[in-house]
């Protein structure tokens, strides 16, 4: 793995202050890997795995996937820390990360930093979120990148819970759209869980990756 020091020094960092944290892995497989609403995995099975450690509202997590594009990686690792307050009502979560794509072609910017902002609160029976991404110089040719997502989760039984969003894309170098998804996740027990979605967006001419998609996932929680 390359360039991972964001995360593996958080967690080496929270592991050593004891007592009131926790450690959560994530591990699975989806029909096919998508991020910031596009294909990122040739419409292939993509298995993921995360980890992450949280302590006082601080954490730091490393997520890796299978992915393939164009410019030849083979998986993308994330690797985040942050930390998550809570006031006027709002839960935020506030992180930076860095994003690699091992495999990448020689010559191509693969390995970038993003900062991310999440604000959630309940209204109603509607969970929401609105996320604000920013990355001041992203993958290959794009430098200057954003994405402003709303997310809104309502429950629809005492295990299944159905959410939509819809988020805008704007890059210096790279490519403009709109991305939706829609879909529910469904626990079969307390660690195991099923997640069926659409994703779409309103660029269908840039490419196969920005093309409607249907993607199942289950993913196991220990």
């Amino acid at each position: 793995m390359r360039r991972l020091p964001l995360a593996l020094v958080s967690i080496a960092a929270l592991a050593g202050g004891a007592h009131a944290q926790s450690v959560g892995v994530d591990v699975g497989v989806a029909s096919q890997y998508v991020g910031k609403g596009l294909g990122k995995s040739g419409e292939d099975v993509a298995p993921f795995a995360k980890v992450e450690i949280e302590q006082g509202g601080l954490y730091a997590n490393v997520f890796v996937s299978s992915a393939s594009g164009a410019q030849g990686f083979d998986s993308e690792i994330v690797s985040m820390a942050g930390w998550r307050p809570r006031a006027a009502g709002f839960t935020f979560d506030l992180g930076v990360m860095n994003r690699d794509l091992p495999g990448t072609r020689a010559g191509v910017d693969s390995n970038y930093w993003e900062y991310q902002a999440d604000a959630s609160r309940k209204l109603g029976p509607v969970a929401t979120r609105l996320r604000v991404n920013y990355s001041p110089d992203g993958f290959a040719a794009t430098k200057e990148a954003w994405w402003v997502e709303l997310q809104g989760t309502v429950s629809a039984g005492p295990r299944t819970k159905a959410s939509a969003a819809i988020a805008d894309r704007s890059a210096d170098g790279g490519a403009d759209y709109r991305a939706w998804n829609a879909g529910v996740k469904h626990k079969l027990t307390d660690a195991l869980a099923l997640d069926l979605r659409w994703y779409d967006t309103d660029s269908l001419d840039l490419g196969d990756n920005y093309d409607g998609r249907l993607v199942a996932a289950a993913t196991y929680s220990f």
